[in-house]
């Protein structure tokens, strides 16, 4: 069994400075809502996907485009429409002809072939469109006609979808939806972004972000991540925390039977961990605390867990339930790793 790598020191330092000055730049350019800044960085640094869930003009696109351009990545966006073809996005192939004035079948890549992939609205194109995309969301690959593609790394996909509206929308099947990092809730700006927002779209004014890190440097920040040690205290309480939203396991409480039909599976806790060392090395730190497992553990939990129909009737929300989790779960006394 070999022995894992630990951070050094050194290491840390190059990938904080990284984050601090990409994160610099969103603040800069995109007023308000930097709660949603920091998350989208640290999904892209746990190499996560991430689903926005909010109103429309609320910024969303902005700020994907934004970050692409500060990171100097490939950006593509495909709006999701009921007459979206799995074709349409991860590409098909076309008859064209050579040289040799023959024709051949060649590939022509589809917006899946990119770094950063905004796929705008996902929940209105069908059930056949959505699932296209989960081989290239876990893999990074792609396959069409039989043929397996990979794509270029760093990719992940930020998918955004409206609350409200639902008429001609097809919910994302639990597979899917335990493919993305987070569901990020965006919601509207106070009063004094909105009049910083106005005043800045409806004048002269104009910012635009400067490009500070690379795709490359991205792959190694996160490699780094990976290498954040984790105390075992904080990996125990991921453990109890997880485990204690589902309702079949002997010890979960009454009240998760009577409130949680499904909880969330391992791919939780994996990712949970991921994100809570990312945000540590978003805030300059050597390890992971609790508090990072405590601050990540809606976006994280809240599209992973089915409340009953009765939690549903009283009014009790998925976030309810998890706050309550995270009230009730003992902390673990801290150990040595």
């Amino acid at each position: 069994m070999t022995t894992p790598s630990v951070l050094k020191p050194e290491e840390l330092k190059p990938a904080a400075e990284l984050c601090a000055r990409t994160l610099e730049q969103l603040d800069r350019i995109l007023l308000g809502r930097t709660d949603v800044h920091r998350l989208v960085l640290i999904g892209i640094l746990s190499r996560g996907h991430i689903l926005l869930e909010g109103l429309p003009g609320l910024g969303k696109t902005a700020l994907i485009r934004t970050l692409g351009r500060i990171m100097q990545l490939d950006f593509k966006r495909v709006q999701f429409t009921p007459d979206l073809m799995p074709g349409d996005v991860l590409g098909t192939h076309i008859l064209q002809d050579t040289e040799t004035s023959k024709r051949e079948m060649t590939f022509q890549p589809g917006p899946a072939f990119t770094n950063i992939l905004l796929a705008d609205e996902i929940n209105r194109a069908p059930a056949k469109v959505q699932s296209a995309l989960l081989e290239a969301m876990q893999e990074h690959k792609v396959t069409v006609g039989g043929t397996t593609y990979t794509l270029e790394e760093p990719f992940f996909v930020l998918a955004t979808q409206n609350p409200i509206e639902q008429e001609g929308t097809y919910p994302l099947p639990e597979a899917q939806r335990d493919r993305f990092l987070f569901n990020v809730i965006v919601d509207y700006p106070t009063r004094d972004e909105e009049a910083q927002i106005i005043d800045r779209t409806t004048s002269t004014q104009s910012a635009t972000p400067a490009p500070v890190v690379s795709g490359p440097e991205i792959i190694a920040c996160q490699d780094t991540v990976r290498l954040v040690p984790l105390p075992a205290h904080v990996r125990n309480f991921v453990l109890d925390l997880v485990r204690s939203a589902r309702p079949k396991d002997p010890a979960s409480a009454a009240w998760v039977r009577e409130q949680i039909d499904w909880g969330p599976g391992p791919r939780a806790s994996q990712q949970l961990v991921l994100a809570a060392k990312a945000r540590a090395l978003l805030k300059g730190r050597y390890h992971v605390t609790l508090e990072d497992v405590e601050t990540l553990a809606l976006p994280v939990l809240r599209h992973r867990i089915v409340p009953t129909f009765s939690a549903e009737a009283e009014g009790v929300s998925v976030d309810d339930l998890i706050r309550r989790l995270l009230r009730e779960v003992p902390r673990p006394d801290r150990k040595l790793l």
